[in-house]
C-alpha cells in the first residue's frame, strides 16, 4: 500500500506543477482509504489550503443522490418510474403524458436541456425556483420520442426534484438531509446556497488570461436536483461505503439504479467497463468546480476527484488513480514546450468549428498570435507544438488542425480530459 501511495503522491504532484490543480482526492479499496489529501487552495486570496474536509460543490454528481430519493420514495410506495409525469404535475403540457418518470432520470425523455438555452449565461445568476425553470422548457417542442434516445438534460433531474418535492411533502433539502446525508453520517454535505454560512467551503475558480480568477456567480436556486449539491471526499467514501448495503435502498433497488439504458446511462449513474471491470460513475461541472466519482463495485474500489478549478481535468485523474491501484497504464501530465514558427501559419486556422452546435471554438489571429475561444468562455492564446498541433498553457488541452485532400483547413480536433472531440469548420 505504501507503494500505491508514493504513486499517487507522484501523480499527484505532476499535476500540481504542470496544471496547477487545486482541489481534494480519495483512493480506497476493500474498505480501506489508501490515500486521501487535498492539493492547493481552498481559498487563494487567503491562503486556506484544501484538505480531505473541504467543501466542494458537487455538480451532476448531485443527479446520483436524486435518483436514489426517487427509487426510495417507489420503494415507499409513493410514485412508480413508470408512471408519467402528467400523475404528479396535472397542468404539463401533452408530452407530460408520455415521458415517464423513467425517461427523466435516464436522460432519454427528449425535453431540451435549459443549461444549453442561448441565455442562460445570463438568467443562471437570477434566482429561479424549481417552478420557474421548468416553465421555461416545458411548452418547447420535444427534440426526439420519450424513450427514442438518449440525450443528457438538466431539464429532467429538475422536474424530478419537483416530483420528489410533491411526493414527499418536504423540500429537495430537506428530504436528502433527513433519507440519506443523515443516516450515513455525511455531517458536511448538503444543498448549497450563497447566503449560508458554510465552514470549510472551498471557493470556485475559472481560468483567466492572467491566471486563476474568481468563477462567474451562479445562484444556486438554478441547478436544484440536477446540480446543486455540495460534500467533500470523505462524505462520498461514506457514500460509496453505504451503497455497498441496504441502508438506503434494497438490493433489487440498486441493481435497477445501476442498469444501463441509452447510452450506458442508469440512474444518475454512468455504467461502463474500465480495465475490463464493471464501472459505475459520474462527473460534474459547474461555475468554478470539476468533479468525478468513479466505483469499479466488483472490487470495491473507490476513487473521487473534487476540484475548485474549472480547468481540472477532473474525469483523468481519477481513473488514472484507477489505474494506478490496478496496476494498468497511465502517463504523467506533461510540460509542453512552444516552437518557433511562421506566423503566416496561422492564417489558415482563422476561423470557427463546430463541436456541437452549442460548442463552437473560433480561432483568430492577433499580433501575430494565436488565440481559441469556445462558446461561453474567455479568448485565449494557444501555442504551436508543431505545424498542427497547438497547445493551451491554462488548461490541459490541446488543438489539432485538419487538412484535407486540397490542403484546406476542414476541422480541428479538441483534445481534453481524455477524449479527442472533432469540430468541423464552418466559416
Amino acid at each position: 500500500m505504501n507503494n500505491l501511495k508514493s504513486q499517487i503522491t507522484d501523480y499527484l504532484n505532476a499535476h500540481v506543477a504542470v496544471n496547477n490543480f487545486t482541489g481534494s482526492v480519495l483512493v480506497a479499496r476493500s474498505g480501506e482509504v489508501i490515500f486521501s489529501q487535498g492539493c492547493g487552495m481552498a481559498n487563494y486570496e487567503l491562503d486556506v489550503p484544501n484538505t480531505p474536509q473541504t467543501i466542494f460543490r458537487l455538480a451532476s454528481i448531485t443527479k446520483q443522490f436524486t435518483a436514489l430519493a426517487i427509487v426510495q420514495l417507489q420503494e415507499q410506495g409513493l410514485l412508480d418510474v413508470r408512471d408519467t409525469i402528467s400523475k404528479y404535475i396535472p397542468d404539463y403540457p401533452e408530452s407530460g403524458k408520455i415521458i415517464s418518470i423513467h425517461h427523466l432520470l435516464t436522460h432519454t425523455s427528449g425535453i431540451p436541456n435549459y443549461t444549453s438555452f442561448p441565455d442562460y449565461l445570463e438568467t443562471m445568476m437570477l434566482p429561479s425556483p424549481v417552478e420557474n425553470t421548468i416553465a421555461k422548457f416545458k411548452d418547447l417542442p420535444l427534440e426526439f420520442q420519450p424513450g427514442e434516445k438518449f440525450s443528457y438534460s438538466n431539464s429532467g433531474y429538475t422536474l424530478l426534484t419537483y416530483i420528489l418535492e410533491k411526493v414527499s411533502g418536504k423540500s429537495y433539502e430537506t428530504y436528502l438531509q433527513e433519507q440519506i446525508f443523515q443516516p450515513l453520517g455525511m455531517q458536511n454535505s448538503g444543498y448549497d446556497r450563497h447566503n449560508l454560512i458554510i465552514k470549510n467551503r472551498a471557493s470556485g475558480y475559472a481560468a483567466g488570461s492572467n491566471g486563476l480568477e474568481n468563477a462567474i456567480y451562479i445562484d444556486m436556486s438554478v441547478p436544484s436536483g440536477a446540480g446543486g449539491l455540495y460534500s467533500t471526499v470523505e462524505d462520498l467514501y461514506r457514500w460509496d461505503r453505504a451503497l455497498y448495503t441496504e441502508k438506503l435502498v434494497s438490493k433489487s433497488s440498486l441493481e435497477i439504479i445501476f442498469t444501463a439504458d441509452k447510452n450506458e446511462y442508469g440512474y444518475g449513474w454512468v455504467i461502463a467497463n474500465t480495465f475490463n471491470r464493471k464501472l459505475v460513475w459520474h462527473n460534474g461541472g459547474i461555475n468554478g468546480f470539476r468533479t468525478t466519482i468513479m466505483r469499479f463495485i466488483d472490487d470495491g474500489v473507490c476513487a473521487i476527484v473534487l476540484s475548485n478549478s474549472e480547468t481540472a481535468p477532473a474525469e483523468r485523474i481519477c481513473q488514472d488513480l484507477a489505474a494506478i491501484v490496478f496496476g494498468e497504464k497511465y502517463e504523467l501530465p506533461q510540460q509542453r514546450v512552444a516552437i518557433e514558427v511562421d506566423s503566416q501559419i496561422y492564417d489558415a486556422y482563422v476561423g470557427e468549428y463546430e463541436l456541437t452546435p452549442e460548442f463552437i471554438i473560433t480561432i483568430t489571429k492577433e499580433d501575430n498570435k494565436l488565440f481559441a475561444r469556445a462558446t461561453g468562455q474567455d479568448k485565449f492564446e494557444i501555442y504551436p507544438e508543431s505545424l498542427t498541433k497547438y497547445f493551451y498553457k491554462i488548461v490541459d488541452a490541446q488543438i489539432t488542425f485538419v487538412q484535407d485532400d486540397r490542403g484546406y483547413v476542414s476541422q480541428l480536433i479538441l483534445h481534453q480530459w481524455g477524449k479527442e472531440t472533432p469540430g468541423k469548420r464552418i466559416k
